[in-house]
């Protein structure tokens, strides 16, 4: 797993370049892309969640494309169309930027519903069906969506539907004194993201991918992570009325064997699992009414489920 801990050092410290005193977010980002899951950053205007996106796919080598999302845009316009060729007399494909490496797709909750459907058979299949031919996307593929969670006027929320297909809901966070100091001094001459560089190639990346598959689970530790995600479809649970998906213990599988290997080990311990369910599982839960009255948070009621629910320890110790 060395090889895998190597090539996300290196992005990790290429990105951190333009993305000051964030490396917790930055490195959840990295276990999304080993595992090729979609993520949605979640937080207020200006702390870099564009920049984010753009440093990662051009740490990586990869194409990106930008899709600022409007209510007035039309699923076509992600997807792509059919235009007659008047020389040729027949239709031709023109594909729509959702034929990349990775999408952002800015402040997705200003677009409608149907522009908000388009996406779905990309994310889950990797593959576009329009006019009736399927169009395969070329790998690695990542939806990276944005949105504010304060503004709401104008603004269609997200069903669980398609929040259930992003890997991770991500915030990046304001920075600290120290960090936005840095960031003053680092763009006296030009932004950084125009200074960094490719620090890994497409193929690296595919393989990195491949590499984390082989990670180990103990079965104990597979036991404690399906025992977490059906802990919030428990009707005894007064907190949750909506629990998490099967998807969603597939993603905490994943997640577990990327974290692994990003720092260099070969089999999943208990507290990469603990770290992991509040950004994989507290946007696929829905609360009790009277919970959400009392102040509690996703994030919180996933806290607490952990808390209950005793982690597998090596016998003997």
């Amino acid at each position: 797993m060395a090889s895998v801990a190597d090539l996300c050092t290196r992005i990790s410290e290429n990105i951190e370049r333009v993305i000051v005193g964030k490396r917790t977010p930055i490195r959840l980002c990295l276990v999304c892309v080993l595992c090729e899951g979609h993520i949605l950053l979640e937080d207020v205007p200006g702390v870099a969640k564009t920049m984010l996106a753009r440093s990662l796919a051009i740490s990586l080598g990869i194409d990106f494309r930008r899709v600022q999302c409007t209510p007035d845009l039309l699923p076509t316009d992600i997807t792509g169309t059919s235009v007659f060729n008047q020389k040729t007399l027949d239709f031709e494909f023109r594909p729509g930027p959702i034929f990349t490496n990775i999408l952002l797709a800015d402040e997705i909750n200003r677009a409608t519903p149907r522009t908000q459907s388009a996406l779905l058979q990309a994310m889950a299949e990797r593959h576009v069906s329009i006019d009736g031919r399927t169009h395969e996307l070329e790998r690695p593929h990542l939806v990276i969506a944005t949105q504010n969670p304060v503004e709401h006027e104008g603004t269609f929320p997200l069903p669980e539907a398609q929040l259930d297909r992003f890997f991770m809901r991500l915030s990046i966070g304001y920075p600290s004194f120290q960090a936005e100091n840095d960031m003053i001094l680092n763009l006296r001459n030009g932004h950084p993201i125009d200074t960094i560089g490719s620090v890994a190639t497409p193929d690296e990346l595919l393989e990195a991918q491949r590499m984390c598959r082989q990670i180990h689970v103990d079965d104990k530790v597979r036991e404690y992570i399906i025992k977490l995600v059906q802990g919030t479809r428990d009707a005894n649970n007064p907190d949750f009325i909506m629990g998490a998906s099967p998807r969603a213990t597939q993603c905490l599988y994943f997640a577990c064997q990327a974290t692994a290997a990003l720092v260099g080990r070969d089999f999943v311990i208990p507290d990469d699992v603990k770290a992991l369910c509040g950004p994989i599982l507290a946007h696929r839960v829905l609360l009790n009414p009277e919970a959400r009255l009392r102040g509690l948070t996703p994030g919180e009621a996933v806290r607490r489920l952990v808390e209950t629910v005793p982690a597998p320890v090596r016998q003997g110790l």
